[in-house]
């Protein structure tokens, strides 16, 4: 158990695509620091899987799977009635959920990430989840927050690509001509900029209720990608390596947390210092 004001034990904390790789360790992070996590996810598959991982190491009376469509304001506003029902207060919200569209190259003879043919129906969709999902969360759940007198606190999950540029650089392949090129789609910057202004105005706007929002911003994590891409990333880095999934547990226990108490509305940065080269 954590020391100090580290310490959420009798808090509960609502993290959306808690079944992805990021999802699964900010609940980790929480539950290091005594929190009750409900995990919410649009399938209950992926969620079964991340509470049987996430029970080897914590109490799983301490985990709780529910499945959403951050979508969707009316399956929003069910899971907040459903917690109502059992007298549970979400003092914690991770806007984490997201589509993050990975470059492989392998899209055919169109490559369709370009922006030049970037479908529409991808845009919709991609916002809908990155962007509007963490709209209506905070809408929902960060007016219950605000009628609580606890407050509250409501943590989004951007991006270093919210503070510069993706660099396409480093998806090119040798054997592709320049306009058949994979690149970052345009939606992801998009998405987790648009976070940002989202965190800065639900910083100011329910600040006199106690709820306070901010943003952490993760560089890339290692997860077994190829050798070329690690070698092209890590040469922008000044630490000179991506990041392990754990590094950014302390980040979130901090931000979560009343150590953080006097936070409020700020983009916390964590890339090994590529955004300072």
């Amino acid at each position: 158990m954590p020391f100090g004001k580290f310490n959420l034990k009798g808090k509960t904390a609502l993290i959306t695509g808690a079944s992805g790789l990021l999802g699964q360790e900010h609940a980790a992070a929480l539950l290091e620091c005594g929190a009750r996590v409900v995990l919410t996810d649009l399938t209950i598959e992926g969620l079964v899987k991340t509470k049987e991982k996430l029970a080897k190491s914590y109490h799983s009376d301490l985990i709780i799977i529910k499945m959403m469509d951050v979508t969707c304001r009316e399956d929003v506003c069910r899971v907040l009635e459903h917690f109502i029902g059992q007298d549970i207060s979400v003092d914690i919200l991770v806007n984490n959920a997201a589509i993050d569209p990975k470059v492989n190259g392998e899209g055919g003879l169109k490559e369709t990430s370009r922006l030049e043919n970037f479908p529409l129906e991808q845009w919709d969709l991609q916002v809908s989840v990155g962007l509007t999902g963490a709209f209506l969360c905070s809408q929902v759940f960060g007016s219950k927050m605000a009628d609580n007198q606890n407050g509250g606190v409501i943590l989004n999950i951007a991006s270093d690509l919210s503070v510069f540029s993706p660099d396409q650089r480093l998806y090119r392949k040798n054997d592709r001509a320049d306009e058949m090129q994979p690149v970052k789609p345009i939606t992801y910057s998009v998405i987790k900029t648009g976070l940002i202004g989202l965190t800065r105005y639900l910083a100011t706007y329910w600040a006199s209720e106690g709820v306070r929002c901010n943003a952490l911003s993760p560089g890339g994590i290692f997860t077994g990608q190829d050798d070329i891409f690690v070698q092209r990333l890590t040469s922008l880095i000044p630490l000179n390596r991506m990041a392990s999934l754990d590094e950014y547990h302390s980040a979130v226990q901090f931000l979560c947390s009343d150590a953080s108490a006097y936070m409020n509305g700020q983009n916390i940065v964590m890339d090994g210092g590529r955004s300072v080269w």
